[in-house]
This record gives C-alpha cells, structure tokens and sequence, in this order.
C-alpha cells in the first residue's frame, strides 16, 4: 500500500500519508541508514474537526478537551468526572460505539472519536471492536476502572521520548525502496505463490514452496515459512495444509477507500491549509472522511506557491463509493474540499487511487479469530502468520509484529538444527 509518485512538480502519497516514529520503526530506520532522510512535522501542527461547515481545532491534549468549543458542558462534565466513577467492562466484545456512549455519551462519539476511527480505520465504531482496535482502553478500564485513570497510571516517564509524525524526504516508498535494496537478490519481485505444501522427513518439518515468475514454475524448499499476505491472498495459499483457514479468514471485513490528492495555486484557496489537516464527522453529510495537507506537513510535496491536499473518502460507512468512475470519485471529492476550504477553480493537479480492499476491520468477534488464526497456525510447525489484520494496521504496529514474527522464526529454526537463515520475499 505503500507508495509515492512525482508528478508535475508534486509528490503525491498513493497510501499512507505519514508514520509515528515508534522504536521499532526508527531502529529499523537506522539498520537501513535512512535516518538523514527523515522529516518531521511541526508537533504543534493542528488537527481540524468540521463542524457545521466550520473547521475547528480538535483538542491537542486531554486538558484541552474541557475547553474545546467541540463538545458540549454536560459531555465536559461527564469526562471529567470519568475518573471518580469504577466501571467494568462487559465480559462479551464490545463495540466502540457502545464503549463510548456507555461512559461518554452520544456527543464525543460523534463529534470526535467516530471521525478519528475513520481516520484510523476507515472504519464503522458500531461494527468495530474496542478490546481489538483499541486495546490499551479496553485494558484501562479493566485494570482501572477508569480510562482516564488508567492514561494517568500509564503516562511515559518525564522526559521519555515521544514519537512524531514524520516521512521520507523523497517519499514514504524510500522506506520499502531501502528495504528490497538491502535484501538484494534474496528478495523475488513478479512472483505469485502457486502452491504451498508441508510434510515430514527424518522427524523434520518442511515446506515445498511452488512459485510462478516470468511464466516459469519452480519449487523451493524451506523450513519455514511465513505468510505476510492479505486475508484472502493468505486463505488460497494455505488451502493445501489446511481447509479450517479459509473460513477463519473470510470473517475478516476489509473497508474500500479512494485516495484523491490535489492541487491549487495558494491564491486559489480562500482558508489556506496550515497543520495536520481535518476529518469529517457522518453528520456533516461529506463522502470526504478526511484531508491531509501534505504541503504544509512535509517539504517538497509541491513547487514553491502551491498547495498539494490529500483526502480520503469512502471505507465501510461508505463503500459504494468506491464504484464510482475515477473521474466521479476525483470530482465529488475534489468539490466538497473546495467547500471545506474555499477554493476556487480547478485544481493544477489532481492523482486518485481505489483500494477495493484497503483497510482490515477489527469487528466485533476480531480477537477470537486472530486467536483461533494463530492457534490454527502453531498447530503447523514452521508456518508463521503476519499482517495488518492481525495486531494494528499501522507502519509502526506492522514493523512490530514483523519483528516479534521473525524473532519467533529464529527460536524455531534454531530448535531444529537450522544454523543459518535464508529469505525470499515475494510481491
């Protein structure tokens, strides 16, 4: 999902827009010698909420939310005494939707926290599990029985380090460029798996990997393997070991999303974009989630006078969009910007991309099929599971898993007698 296109001057983001400099990700970072290509944003940069066609500052802290012109006193109210009243939550999975009205009413759902799991998920909080989507609040009431007391409780050290929004100077595709450069010849491009199979020999466990590239078949041998595909990519190659897969992976919902970039000469754009960019809350009647602006986070996304703006529209609130023409999907988005941030004219630029199947939904039932996923998976020695449909879709959460999956790898070759490791990664 992952990648950047130079086009007339501008640099359009073709997936995700940014990352969080989380610790795994900034030591991958180093091991790749991309650090002298950061950027960063400005972390006072502010986020927008639309409200009543208005674009208002959402709050930056917890503090700022008993002062935000967001929410209403009896909300105020209800989230600051939040951490005088114990709750439990429900034994059965819970919805975020259900989660917030519970402790905080209609209004913050609404108002903030349905445009951010549209931000984060392109998701629907009345489908969309708290305990799986958002673990560390689920955990916080359970433990505490407050949110707020358990953010309090859990707060980062004084003076610990805090991840910030950054990229790559050319690019968020620097980092998957650095990636298939340091694994070289090792790393297979074109090439679909055709078959997967698995078998015993001398008390071993083995794999028989059957690939297509350049309209040749050839079978590779390996001791594990580890399946870093899509749901539905990962439920055809794993047919041959087991047909419990298959329907485990089917449960999992993926949100289609139109991605629209586009640009203006600044004169053109009555309230210039200056921070992070806005979302959209359902109620404001948009197809438009949410805005980024690129050229006010990052240098280099546009020529000097110029503005590059990138939204995002459709996901499971709204997926017929998606089946619209390309030009349908860039004019509607295009004109409901324009609204938002008074633009006239056309735009110098513009760049869409569809994803049928763009973001995993952790419904409500998420955590159970990732456990019996896994379950499944361990009951095959050497096969190994991976993607961002299993614990955060995320670059951050994704460098993570991949690192505590391939640690999980070494463990296991080494129990067999396997001295050295080899990769082949296929795309």
């Amino acid at each position: 999902m992952i990648g950047t296109k130079d086009k007339n001057g501008f640099r359009f983001e073709l997936g995700p827009q940014s990352f969080l400099s989380t610790e795994p990700l900034v030591v991958l970072i180093d091991a790749l010698g991309l650090r002298d290509q950061l950027v960063s944003a400005d972390p006072r940069a502010p986020r927008f909420i639309l409200l009543g066609g208005r674009l208002v500052a959402a709050p930056h802290a917890p503090p700022a939310l008993l002062t935000t012109p967001l929410l209403s006193a009896s909300t105020k109210w209800r989230l600051l005494t939040e951490i005088l009243r114990r709750s439990k939550p429900p034994q059965d999975d819970e919805s975020i939707a259900v989660f917030v009205r519970r402790k905080f009413g209609d209004e913050l759902l609404d108002r903030l926290v349905a445009p951010f799991v549209s931000g984060v998920y392109a998701g629907e909080p009345e489908r969309l599990s708290l305990r799986a989507s958002f673990p560390k609040i689920h955990e916080f009431e359970a433990r505490y029985g407050s949110v707020l007391r358990g953010a309090i409780k859990s707060r980062p050290a004084k003076g610990a380090p805090r991840g910030g929004l950054c990229s790559f100077r050319d690019g968020m595709e620097t980092l998957p460029r650095a990636i298939a450069a340091r694994l070289g010849d090792a790393l297979l491009l074109e090439t679909s798996v055709a078959a997967l199979r698995h078998g015993k020999a001398n008390g071993k466990s083995w794999f028989e990997v059957e690939i297509a590239r350049r309209n040749q078949h050839e079978t590779l041998a390996a001791s594990a393997v580890v399946i870093a595909t899509p749901t539905y990519v990962a439920s055809q190659i794993l047919l041959n070991l087991s047909d419990k897969f298959a329907p485990l992976f089917s449960r999992i919902e993926y949100a289609p999303l139109a991605v629209v970039s586009a640009c203006y000469r600044r004169e053109q754009i009555h309230r210039p974009p200056k921070g992070f960019g806005f979302l959209v809350p359902r109620a404001e009647g948009l197809r438009v989630l949410g805005t980024v602006f690129n050229s006010a986070l990052f240098a280099g996304r546009a020529p000097e006078g110029m503005d590059c703006l990138t939204s995002f529209a459709g996901g499971a609130t709204d997926p017929g969009l998606c089946g619209l023409s390309e030009g349908e999907i860039t004019e509607t988005v295009c004109a409901e910007v324009a609204r938002v941030l008074g633009i006239t004219g056309k735009p110098i630029a513009t760049d869409m991309h569809r994803y049928q199947s763009a973001l995993p939904q952790y419904n409500l039932g998420h955590t159970e099929i990732v456990r019996l996923l896994e379950a499944l998976a361990a009951s095959v020695p050497g096969l190994f599971l991976a993607g961002n449909y299993l614990s955060g879709p995320s670059i951050g959460a994704c460098v993570e898993q991949a690192d505590r999956t391939a640690e999980a790898v070494r463990i296991y070759l080494a129990s067999i007698g396997v001295a050295g490791v080899g990769a082949v990664a296929s795309a």
